[in-house]
């Protein structure tokens, strides 16, 4: 027998799994730039690993942390890009800020604010990516997906039971936010 497709995660799996990938691929990249640096420029070294552990996380992010089933392709890899741009905006206007305000901040404080701005910016590529950039074809079950379902899973019977464990649908209205429509097409 064929072992049955993974289930797209959870927003908590997703988030670990996104955390997981996005930091090993850059604890990897903090290593490979100043050994790439000393055959070229720093900046061009830089330039260089930012691109290719870009198109790596999001090859991992396709395949591992959202569970599309799929390779990338160029568009998500261009939104990918393009939400990465704007997490590295909000770093460098974060530490803008604070050498505005404190011009000769202390080593720890630079850090705690460079790893705030980052935790803020990567929580807000996170949910970028799940909701916009692989949520495509997630969605069977709520009212964009049930059309093409059929059956049950896409409407109500009058008086039956609802919720995962019934089989029956939830309807969308029900559903408290974007973020648990994936889980709840899982569990419908």
């Amino acid at each position: 027998m064929a072992a049955a497709p993974s289930a797209t995660p959870g927003p908590l799996a997703s988030f670990v799994r996104f955390v997981v990938c996005g930091g090993g691929v850059g604890l990897l990249s903090g290593a490979a730039v100043p050994l790439l640096a000393t055959l070229m420029p720093w900046a061009l070294a830089n330039a260089v690993i930012t691109l290719a552990s870009t198109l790596v996380c999001t090859e991992l992010h396709a395949l591992f942390t959202f569970g599309t089933g799929r390779r990338a392709g160029w568009r998500r890899h261009l939104q990918s890009a393009g939400s990465a741009t704007a997490a590295y905006g909000v770093t460098c206007a974060a530490m803008f800020v604070l050498y505005a305000v404190q011009p000769s901040p202390g080593l720890v404080t630079q850090q705690v604010v460079y790893l705030g701005a980052a935790a803020l910016a990567g929580t807000g590529r996170f949910l970028v990516l799940r909701l916009f950039v692989f949520a495509d074809g997630t969605r069977k079950g709520t009212a964009a997906g049930a059309g093409a379902q059929g059956g049950a899973a896409g409407s109500w019977e009058s008086g039956a039971a609802s919720g995962p464990e019934s089989g029956a649908a939830v309807p969308t209205a029900v559903v408290p936010s974007a973020l648990t429509r994936p889980v709840l097409a899982v569990a419908c």
